[in-house]
């Protein structure tokens, strides 16, 4: 019994609560029974939420969910300061500390070394990093954490934009004040989409607190397809040709073809997509159940035209965050062509910075930036296309043209250094191999056959997608169930021996 409830409610590093373990779904079940209690409360059922968001952040991040209650605590209180100050100054000072606080730990956590190594090359010194948290807790309640490798909290990227966006919409006037600080940890810490997003507003998500809770037939028909298909496409789809092919080529791409290599970066971007996709559609649908509304995140990204279209369609609560958070206070497209075009590359180049501290992810959000920079110098000269005058050939060249530069890009995303990636682009070049692609073909048959049906769906007409969707709406419950179970036996059937965290976990 001891070891029954250790397993429970003991955060172990090794086994994370993930939407794709039986325990997070356990969770999901008690959770639910009482919340059919709960439900018609909405006080009760905040808290209820916040206290059961708060155990599923300790089951996958561990003693880290200080931090979010200490960044809870923080933009509550500075929120309702730069609400309440009759002074302007007052209020642009409070914004700063929030900005100040949020970005410092989160530098703190994610750039220590990147900026450690830098002072060290530039000015010939030797500082060392170190966890100054985990020295605290070892001083004062004598723990014995390692004081020199300084982990990332789980999902920090992601909450720290929430708390920052709610502050800044105070000041804005676009949001008031929660009610009370209850309330704001809910919204923080709302556990479907804590640890990877999609990034929440708070004038999208707060004013949901105070409404009674509604879900339509046609809702649970949609958040039930969204879970199984997000369920879907990260265990049948990303993680099977992670396992089995991406991540083998790129860990070696010297022991590969330069076709073999190709193929990989063909197959990351279809497993990138896959992992956060599927995360996101997970997320949406839980939430839905719950009686909450989540903004979709992705909307069929490699189906995009150029470059610009692909950030209306990948990621799209950070894509707008970025735009409304950076891009427009630099000065966005106000200031001149030259100004605009900067404003773009520092916003890219920061979003870049925000997946990593490291020059390949600086590398990745500068051709983006470029990408988008080049293409709004295309619109400048030559206007924006007519879509009544466009045809299929200029469309397919287009959105062509548009995945090989984002599938370019990703080389340098997923590759584990530079080095890496010069050699999977030198193998491309000078080894690919091309009289032994019909045996390679052959020898990954299935892996590729995957990765054609994953694209296939993914380039699906959009009123396609809606038919088979509103199908299973409408199936009666019994079939839904039916093709949960058959569902789940194919993953289970399909899963690895070791479970595979969801790749944006790492940001």
């Amino acid at each position: 019994m001891e070891e029954w409830l250790r397993n429970i409610f003991v955060y172990d590093p090794e086994a994370p609560m993930l939407f794709t373990r039986f325990s997070f779904w356990a969770f999901f079940g008690v959770l639910l029974l009482f919340y059919s209690i709960l439900y018609k409360k909405n006080a009760i059922r905040n808290v209820y939420l916040f206290a059961m968001s708060l155990f599923f952040y300790y089951k996958t991040g561990g003693h880290f969910f200080f931090l979010l209650i200490f960044s809870t605590v923080v933009d509550y209180t500075l929120g309702n300061l730069i609400y309440n100050s009759p002074r302007q100054w007052k209020k642009k000072l409070f914004v700063a500390m929030s900005v100040v606080v949020n970005l410092g730990l989160l530098s703190y956590f994610k750039y220590s070394y990147f900026f450690t190594d830098l002072v060290n090359k530039i000015f010939h010194t030797d500082f060392e990093v170190i966890d100054w948290l985990a020295l605290w807790a070892n001083e004062i309640a004598g723990g014995s954490f390692d004081v020199s490798t300084i982990i990332l909290p789980v999902g920090i990227s992601f909450y720290t934009f929430q708390t920052i966006s709610y502050t800044v919409d105070i000041y804005r006037q676009k949001t008031k004040p929660v009610k009370n600080i209850l309330d704001f940890g809910f919204y923080v810490s709302f556990f479907p989409q804590l640890v990877a997003g999609p990034i929440v507003r708070a004038s999208e998500f707060v004013p949901q607190l105070y409404k009674k809770y509604h879900l339509s037939k046609k809702e649970f028909g949609l958040a039930t397809f969204l879970i199984l298909n997000g369920l879907i496409k990260k265990m049948l789809i990303s993680d099977y040709i992670a396992i089995n092919f991406v991540d083998r080529v790129f860990s070696d791409p010297a022991t590969y073809s330069g076709f073999e290599n190709l193929m990989a970066i063909y197959g990351y971007s279809l497993q990138i997509y896959c992992d956060f996709s599927g995360y996101t559609d997970i997320a949406i649908g839980v939430a839905l159940l719950l009686g909450f509304r989540l903004p979709w995140n992705f909307n069929s990204p490699y189906k995009a035209a150029n470059i610009t279209d692909f950030w209306r369609r990948w990621h799209i609560s950070l894509s707008t965050w970025l735009r409304d958070y950076l891009y427009i206070p630099l000065g966005g497209n106000r200031k001149g062509k030259t100004r605009t075009y900067v404003n773009l590359m520092i916003t890219m180049l920061l979003g870049g910075l925000w997946h990593g501290a490291a020059m390949r992810f600086i590398i990745w959000g500068g051709l983006h930036g470029i990408g988008l920079a080049i293409h709004k110098a295309w619109m400048k000269i030559f206007g924006k296309p007519d879509p009544a005058k466009g045809n299929m050939l200029t469309h397919f060249v287009s959105v062509f043209f548009s995945f090989h530069l984002v599938t370019f890009a990703w080389i340098f995303f997923r590759s584990p250094d530079m080095d890496s990636a010069g050699i999977m682009l030198n193998q491309m070049i000078h080894n690919f191999s091309g009289e032994l692609v019909p045996k390679m073909i052959e020898s990954y048959w299935i892996i590729f056959s995957l990765m054609l049906a994953g694209f296939f769906i993914h380039w699906l007409p959009k009123s396609f997608k809606n038919l088979y969707t509103n199908w299973f709406i409408k199936t009666p419950l019994v079939i839904k169930g039916l093709i949960a179970v058959i569902v789940v036996i194919i993953l289970y059937q399909a899963q690895s021996a070791e479970v595979q965290p969801f790749i944006y976990f790492q940001f």
